[in-house]
């Protein structure tokens, strides 16, 4: 099924690490949670004074959601199952992209160049940044991806940008993830490397969750690339 229209600007929670920010991070969170669910993490990021950033963590509207038996829950696109290579929610993707374009094209009006714009996400959420950063017409400063897959890999050759050719990528993942398996983690690395994408890759031994070692790399990538 097809989601009901995103609203104009997606309700956001957001964190900025100092006054005046230079960069912005964009997190999405995963399915039925919100824009909460990573805002404790900021501080452990230990962003620099001299690099002042703006977190936003938008709400995902509620959808009925199929792999769910319908329940109404926070998603950003449909789920039909759990099979990799499985049929997808295209339509809903889209939606969520445009969404997602409509925060990059705000932080630019608040004076943010897009190439100091990080998309990032979990889970699901992840999926929605690697599909939009891949695609966006500017180039922005990279993406990071946790615990997530490359949705609509079979399009990304014919749709993917030339403004964010080789952008580099965090792909984190838990080997023991029963929710989104490592190896559609990897998968979508080596696709995204097959791509031309600067692909970072980090595995730890968790599930479908973020360690404390994983928080340290995020924040030193990052610093890095900001």
């Amino acid at each position: 099924m097809t989601p009901s229209p995103i609203s104009p600007l997606l309700s956001s929670l957001e964190i900025e690490t100092g006054p005046a920010p230079t960069a912005s991070v964009i997190w999405l969170h995963g399915l039925g949670a919100d824009g909460h669910d990573f805002a404790p993490v900021v501080p452990e990021l230990r962003m620099p004074p001299g690099t002042p950033t703006r977190f936003i963590f938008p709400h995902a509207p509620e959808i009925p959601v199929t792999l769910n038996v319908g329940q109404v829950m926070p998603a950003w696109f449909d789920l039909y199952s759990f099979d990799f290579d499985g049929p997808e929610d295209e339509a809903g993707l889209a939606l969520s992209q445009a969404a997602i374009a409509q925060l990059i094209a705000r932080e630019e009006s608040r004076g943010i160049p897009s190439n100091r714009i990080v998309l990032a996400g979990f889970s699901q959420g992840g999926a929605v940044a690697v599909y939009t950063a891949t695609r966006h017409p500017k180039p922005l400063a990279g993406a990071m991806l946790l615990s997530t897959w490359l949705p609509l890999a079979q399009t990304l050759a014919a749709e993917a940008s030339p403004a964010n050719s080789g952008m580099p990528l965090l792909i984190a993942h838990g080997r023991q993830d029963d929710m989104v398996p490592i190896a559609y983690g990897q998968a979508s690395r080596d696709a995204l490397r097959l791509a031309g994408y600067a692909v970072e890759w980090r595995e730890y031994d968790i599930a479908h969750a973020v360690s404390s070692d994983e928080i340290d790399d995020i924040g030193a990538w990052l610093r890095r690339i900001l």
